[in-house]
């Protein structure tokens, strides 16, 4: 193999694939993200079970995940007008501060054995704000890493990287919490957040240029939003990812009741079946980092959103965990095809001082969907039972995809 990543007989192009490594910022981010990335899903996966074994109740469930999400409708607009306004590292050393203090009280709360499930509530909003402001710099600042030609790939691998991270971090979060229990997830998830600051401050960056505000925030805020829903291919991009966020990730709230009341299983079935949906995403986002540059993006958008609802009506007729697990990973195969592409789509499209607060307006789509969705399939799974509200789920996902296949074709031909 070449080393500009050109073929020889029999070779793969694995240096297409990695490229954005080559990068040493973007090398550094990758590494400090990657071990955050566990420690989040470790806390993810263990508040989930921690809350069900408190009120052994699907609606509570979809309750923290509403909670956890209702603050992205509130800030992230918002959030997006400071990322265009301040230097974002600086934005992200300060979210990223929050989230680990807010994660070590959580765990000083268990171990106190002190812990109830209004706490939980209470610090899932409030890590919802942290959250709300620290994405839309985070999808911005991704592209700052690497040069033009490499901003898809950056994106792909950065997937890649948080995917690999929900294939480890449940996985170790099952048998931390089986072992030692739910207290030393968080702990361990707090002291991950060293990484990604260590990491913040060892880049090189160039100095940043404050850029003087011409216009108040609220006008600076509507002309993104203009921008993202007069712009078609961004405004379908957006109502697609709506949608996945809000019928198809949002089961993922109901995974613990699942494990239990479905599979008959416990904390070990919760964490397999996180670890599936990131296998699944993995193997997604490797996909789409080894086919950037070559122009098949539509088409495979267009798969991940005919592939999702066929993976969550087969999964809610899963009994066994196996299958269950088979499921998940096409889910997760499914869900990183469609927001890989629709991320790099967007980028590609917007320009530079647009970039914070679209994105922001892409990441409201996925954080401020997955509370409605948490919340809509928490009190329907509580009304008609967890494989009814899956089939409902799966009915909607498929009707919008059909609709756009049908009467937007040109979806199918972005490149």
């Amino acid at each position: 193999m070449k080393l500009n990543g050109t073929r020889t007989a029999g070779s793969i192009p694995l240096t297409r694939t990695f490229a954005s490594l080559s990068h040493p910022n973007y090398r550094i981010w990758f590494v400090g993200q990657f071990v955050s990335a566990i420690g989040a899903w470790m806390q993810s996966t263990a508040q989930g079970y921690l809350v069900y074994e408190l009120t052994r109740s699907p609606a509570f469930l979809g309750y923290v995940g509403f909670a956890a999400g209702l603050p992205s409708w509130l800030f992230t607009l918002f959030g997006g007008v400071v990322a265009d306004r301040v230097p974002r590292r600086l934005m992200l050393v300060f979210t990223q501060s929050m989230m680990m203090v807010l994660a070590l009280v959580l765990a000083a709360l268990v171990f106190s054995g002190k812990v109830m499930a209004w706490h939980i509530l209470v610090m899932a909003f409030l890590l919802g704000i942290a959250n709300a402001f620290d994405a839309p710099a985070r999808q911005a600042f991704v592209v700052e890493l690497v040069p033009e030609e490499n901003r898809s790939n950056a994106i792909a691998l950065n997937s890649t990287m948080f995917n690999s991270a929900t294939i480890i971090g449940p996985a170790v979060a099952g048998i931390v919490y089986a072992q030692f229990g739910p207290a030393f997830c968080f702990a361990i998830n707090g002291l991950s957040f060293v990484a990604v600051l260590f990491a913040l401050m060892l880049m090189r960056l160039p100095r940043f240029e404050r850029k003087p505000a011409t216009e108040p925030v609220v006008a600076q805020l509507v002309e993104g939003v203009r921008f993202a829903f007069s712009h078609s291919i961004i405004r379908v991009l957006i109502l697609n990812m709506t949608m996945v966020s809000v019928f198809g990730m949002s089961v993922m709230t109901l995974l613990p009741a699942w494990s239990v009341d479905v599979l008959g299983g416990d904390v070990g079935t919760n964490s397999v079946l996180l670890s599936s949906r990131g296998a699944g995403a993995l193997i997604g986002a490797i996909t789409i980092a080894y086919l950037s540059g070559q122009g098949l993006q539509g088409k495979v958008w267009t798969t991940g959103s005919l592939l999702m609802p066929v993976s969550l009506l087969l999964f809610s007729f899963s009994r066994s965990i196996p299958l269950a697990m088979a499921f998940m990973v096409v889910l997760g195969l499914s869900f990183m095809t469609q927001a890989n592409t629709s991320n790099s789509l967007i980028q590609s499209l917007v320009p530079d001082n647009l970039r914070g607060r679209v994105m922001s307006i892409y990441t409201l789509t996925i954080f401020g969907g997955n509370p409605l969705g948490a919340l809509w399939v928490g009190l329907m799974a509580a009304a008609i039972g967890e494989p009814r509200t899956l089939l409902i789920n799966a009915a909607a996902l498929m009707s919008f995809a059909l609709l756009v296949f049908l009467r937007i074709p040109r979806m199918r031909a972005l490149k």
